[in-house]
């Protein structure tokens, strides 16, 4: 159950932590909680073979030949929209001869990096799938009542393996399964169904008419990638009309409501069109098919988790951490501090609030978003309200806060990639100090 260790004759319980994934977040996790005085190394159970999560591209779609899911949902010529000035861990840069936006080779290659140079790789397990995490209450001599989770994993060979913990951290991602809204008659399609989880390239595509459900990061970038190979593209989003200028051979439009019997498909404004393909580039549900969602208190939707107090743990049971659920974030930065505020409830550095008062402060935060027009599906989106979040755990619990600069190019990139969504990912930046950067060609 616990690792005992003497220290000048004091005996003292080491907190046992699981993480679940080795992809960024679990990483920053693994790396945190090896460095952090009064915990034991952790274990991090890994589905795939290797680190890297979602950065690791697999060129195979749908699933491997033990059955497994391709969890991956990376594309062959994806570079990041963010420049790695600000996608970076804080303390651990990029290499600096590297360009701002990175093909997704180099992203790889850096978690990599991160995982070496903090010594986490001999705490991973690969090939193992976390089958079920179960709340146990314990009764301890010294202690009295202790809450401890069994984790239930699986090795390749499907040898189940249950093991207690103190704390558990969920860091599985939730860009895995893909969310494929429901569209009346879709039956009727005579052409090919696919969802941008399962694109990798866009030669395949020359030639045909693609219609692209969504019109954010990836269905644009999608898009993009698909005419200059020769296809024409039919964006269909909900939203008012994009201000960023399209590229020759993007057809803007309303959303799709409905396929009909001849196989045409019905839009918004109510005028049809043909396709060869429909991609659906419309995000992705959270799925934790390990967890009793309804034994924690929690409600886990397509997009929202909740209620997380801080958008991290459940207020029933404060020793489980979702790290990284959050959207529309600089997301690296955003995982370090999510994880030091984490441990630093577990080591007592932060006392958390009853469980009522944490509760009461979820709902109220989502009724203040919820009153200010933001949609139910949308409340784990922070875009502007990132910077004062991040502020506030590290304000809490002791860590120094994200530097200035990084707020302050992360809005410069959001503002060239709404004017040049071709090229933005031209430029390179360099910081400078804590409050300056600046372009370097």
């Amino acid at each position: 159950m616990f690792v005992v260790v003497q220290v000048d004759r004091v005996t003292r319980m080491l907190q046992r932590v699981a993480v679940v994934g080795a992809g960024a977040a679990g990483l920053c996790a693994a790396r945190h909680v090896l460095a952090r005085p009064g915990f034991a190394p952790p274990v991090v159970f890994e589905l795939s073979g290797n680190v890297g999560g979602t950065w690791c591209y697999e060129e195979r779609v749908g699933s491997y030949p033990n059955g497994r899911p391709v969890l991956s949902s990376m594309y062959r010529d994806l570079r990041t929209n963010l420049p790695k000035e600000v996608m970076m861990f804080p303390d651990f840069p990029f290499e600096p001869q590297l360009s701002s936006f990175l093909p997704h080779q180099e992203v790889q290659r850096y978690l990599e990096r991160y995982c070496d140079n903090f010594g986490i790789r001999p705490h991973i397990r690969f090939n193992s799938a976390v089958e079920n995490i179960t709340p146990v209450t314990m009764t301890t001599d010294s202690e009295g009542r202790k809450l401890t989770w069994e984790v239930t994993s699986a090795d390749s060979s499907g040898c189940l393996r249950t093991e207690a913990f103190d704390a558990v951290f969920i860091c599985s991602g939730h860009y895995s399964d893909p969310h494929i809204p429901q569209i009346p008659g879709i039956q009727n399609f005579k052409g090919k169904v696919l969802h941008s989880h399962s694109y990798r390239c866009p030669e395949p595509f020359s030639g045909q008419t693609v219609v692209v459900l969504g019109a954010k990061a990836s269905g644009l970038d999608i898009s993009i990638e698909l005419v200059k190979t020769g296809a024409k593209v039919i964006l269909c989003h909900r939203y008012a009309p994009l201000a960023v200028p399209l590229p020759a051979g993007i057809q803007e439009s309303s959303s799709v409501v409905a396929v009909d019997e001849n196989g045409s498909i019905r839009l918004q404004d109510g005028s049809q069109c043909r396709a060869d393909v429909l991609m659906f580039c419309t995000g992705y549900n959270f799925s934790y098919p390990f967890l009793d969602s309804a034994r924690l208190g929690l409600e886990i939707q397509d997009h929202v988790v909740s209620p997380l107090y801080r958008y991290i743990l459940p207020p029933a049971f404060p020793s489980l951490f979702f790290i990284g659920i959050c959207k529309i974030i600089c997301p690296f930065p955003n995982f370090n501090c999510q994880v030091q505020f984490a441990l630093a409830v577990l080591d007592g550095s932060v006392t958390l609030p009853p469980r009522e008062q944490m509760e009461e402060e979820v709902q109220r935060e989502q009724q203040t978003k919820l009153g200010r027009g933001v949609q139910q599906n949308h409340l784990l989106k922070m875009d502007q309200d990132q910077w004062e979040y991040c502020d506030a755990l590290a304000d809490a619990a002791g860590f120094p806060p994200l530097p200035p600069v990084v707020r302050s190019l992360y809005e410069e990139v959001w503002q060239q990639r709404r004017v040049h969504p071709e090229n933005y990912r031209g430029l390179n930046y360099r910081m400078v100090s804590a409050t300056q950067w600046e372009r370097i060609n």
